[in-house]
C-alpha cells in the first residue's frame, strides 16, 4: 500500500510539471488561415494590440504593404493584421451572416509564410474577408463600450450609423489637440490610399443601433466552434453613450467624450504652446511630402485619383492643420489672449520648405487656406506663397462646376441646379473679392 502511494505522489508530481498545452485538444488544421493554439484575446492582449497600432499604423501604413482599402476596411483589416501578427484569434460576419475566421480552410491550397505581409493564404483571406464586410456587417462583430480612459483605447472603433467607420490611432492626453482621440480613417471607394488622420469628430450615435464608440468582440472556441460571447459578457461593455443623460452638461456628444477621458482643464497660455508645438510638427512632416510630390509630379503625372496623388497630395494633411489654426484662434478669442503677442512669436519661428528657401510660422498661420494640396502645384503654391494662382484655380473649380450644373441639371432639377449655383457663385464672388486684395489679375470667364 504504501509503495502504490508512493508512486501516486511520483507521478502527481510529474503531471503537475507538464504544461497545459500539453493536454488541450487543439482542434485546428493545416490549412486553416492561421493557428493560433491557446492565445486568446483578453484586456492585456487589448492593451498590446493598442501600443502596436500607436508604433506602426501610419498614414500611408496600406500603400506600403499594397491593401486597397475602404472606410470600414480600416477596422477590420487592422484587426486581422494584428491578430496574423500574434496569432489571436480573428473573424467577421460576412453580408450573408456567416462567421468567417482564422479557423476558415477555404485558403488552404495556398501557401503560408511566417512574416504577414509575404503569406499568400493570409492576404488572399484578408482580401476576401474585406471584400465581405461593411459598415453594416460591423455591427455584428462589435460591442458598445462605456465611455473613459481605460476603455477608449487605441484600437477602438467608431461607426457612424452604418454610413462610416475608422478607428481611433491615439490619445492625446496634454491638451494639445483639439480632441484627445486622434483618428485612422479612408475614403471610398476601396482603393491603394493614404490613411487619413483626424480629429474625433461623429454626430450622436444612433440608441436603435450599435454605432459610437465600439470594440470588437473576442472569438472563443466551444465544441470545435467558434462563435462570439453576447455582447453584455465583455470587460468594457456598457450602453452609457446611448442615454440623454450621456451629454447633460456638456455642449454635446463630443465635449462629453473628450471630458470623460480627460477632464483636465489645462492654463490657456499652456495650451497655446502644446497647441503650436503640435502645428509645427504636422507643418515639418508635410515639408518633404511636399518636397518629393514636386519632384515626382510634373504636369499631368499625378492625375486626381491616382497613386501618386493619393501618396503626394495633401487634403487631409492640410485639412488637419486648418483645424489646428482654428482651435488656436479660438483659445486666444475664449481666453482674451494677445494674439499680437503670439503671432510675434510664431514670426520667430521659420520652417525651411526647400534648401535655399523658408517661411514664417506666422505667415502659414495667417495664409494656410492659400497652401495648395495639389502635388502638381509649384512649392509657391504648395505653401500659399502665390495666392493669385490659387484664388484662380478656385475660381476655374467654381466656373466648371457652374457649366457642369446648367449643362446636366437646369431643365432636369431646377431646384437642386439653383441651390447648386448659389454655391458656387458665392465661391467666384469670394474669390473675386480676395483677387482684388491681392491685386490678382481677373482670370478669364468661361463661356458656356
Amino acid at each position: 500500500m504504501l509503495y502504490l502511494r508512493l508512486i501516486f505522489f511520483i507521478l502527481a508530481a510529474y503531471v503537475s510539471v507538464i504544461p497545459l498545452a500539453c493536454c488541450y485538444a487543439s482542434h485546428e488544421s493545416s490549412a486553416q488561415v492561421w493557428q493560433v493554439g491557446e492565445q486568446r484575446w483578453t484586456t492585456e492582449e487589448e492593451s498590446r494590440y493598442g501600443k502596436w497600432i500607436e508604433t506602426n499604423i501610419t498614414e500611408d501604413f496600406f500603400i506600403r504593404y499594397k491593401i486597397p482599402i475602404d472606410c470600414a476596411d480600416v477596422p477590420y483589416a487592422i484587426r486581422w493584421i494584428y491578430a496574423r501578427i500574434a496569432h489571436l484569434p480573428a473573424a467577421a460576419t460576412t453580408g450573408h451572416n456567416r462567421l468567417i475566421g482564422h479557423w476558415s480552410t477555404a485558403w488552404g491550397h495556398l501557401p503560408t509564410h511566417p512574416v504577414w505581409y509575404k503569406d499568400r493564404r493570409f492576404r488572399a483571406a484578408l482580401m476576401a474577408m474585406l471584400a465581405a464586410t461593411s459598415t453594416h456587417t460591423l455591427p455584428n462583430d462589435v460591442y458598445p463600450i462605456r465611455v473613459d480612459a481605460e476603455s477608449v483605447t487605441p484600437g477602438t472603433v467608431f461607426l457612424v450609423s452604418e454610413s462610416h467607420s475608422g478607428i481611433v490611432g491615439d490619445i492625446i492626453m496634454d491638451g494639445s489637440t483639439t480632441h484627445p482621440i486622434q483618428t485612422f480613417e479612408a475614403g471610398m471607394p476601396s482603393r491603394l490610399q493614404q490613411l487619413r488622420r483626424r480629429n474625433f469628430i461623429t454626430p450622436d450615435p444612433d440608441p436603435l443601433n450599435i454605432s459610437g464608440l465600439i470594440k470588437f468582440r473576442w472569438p472563443v472556441e466551444d465544441s470545435k466552434r467558434w462563435h462570439y460571447l453576447p455582447v453584455n459578457e465583455y470587460p468594457f461593455y456598457s450602453r452609457e453613450q446611448y442615454s440623454l443623460a450621456f451629454i447633460k452638461g456638456y455642449a454635446d456628444y463630443l465635449e462629453a467624450v473628450a471630458k470623460r477621458i480627460d477632464p483636465t482643464v489645462y492654463d490657456p497660455a499652456e495650451k497655446i504652446t502644446k497647441v503650436i508645438n503640435t502645428l509645427i510638427r504636422r507643418l515639418n512632416e508635410r515639408i518633404p511630402i511636399v518636397l518629393e510630390g514636386n519632384r515626382q509630379c510634373p504636369a499631368d503625372r499625378c492625375p486626381e485619383n491616382s497613386l501618386l496623388w493619393d501618396i503626394y497630395s495633401t487634403p487631409c494633411r492640410d485639412e488637419f492643420i486648418s483645424v489646428i489654426i482654428d482651435h488656436l484662434e479660438e483659445i486666444i478669442k475664449k481666453n482674451h489672449l494677445d494674439r499680437d503677442a503670439i503671432l510675434e512669436k510664431m514670426a520667430g519661428i521659420h520652417l525651411q520648405i526647400t534648401p535655399e528657401r523658408s517661411v514664417s510660422l506666422q505667415y502659414v498661420f495667417q495664409n494656410a487656406r492659400w497652401m495648395a494640396s495639389d502635388p502638381e502645384a509649384t512649392i509657391e503654391c504648395r505653401w500659399g506663397l502665390d495666392k493669385c494662382s490659387i484664388i484662380a484655380d478656385h475660381m476655374r473649380q467654381a466656373q466648371e462646376s457652374i457649366s457642369f450644373i446648367n449643362r446636366h441639371y437646369s431643365r432636369s432639377d431646377p431646384l437642386f441646379a439653383a441651390r447648386s449655383l448659389r454655391i458656387q457663385q458665392a465661391i467666384m464672388d469670394e474669390m473675386t473679392r480676395e483677387g482684388r486684395l491681392n491685386q490678382c489679375t481677373p482670370p478669364q470667364v468661361l463661356v458656356d
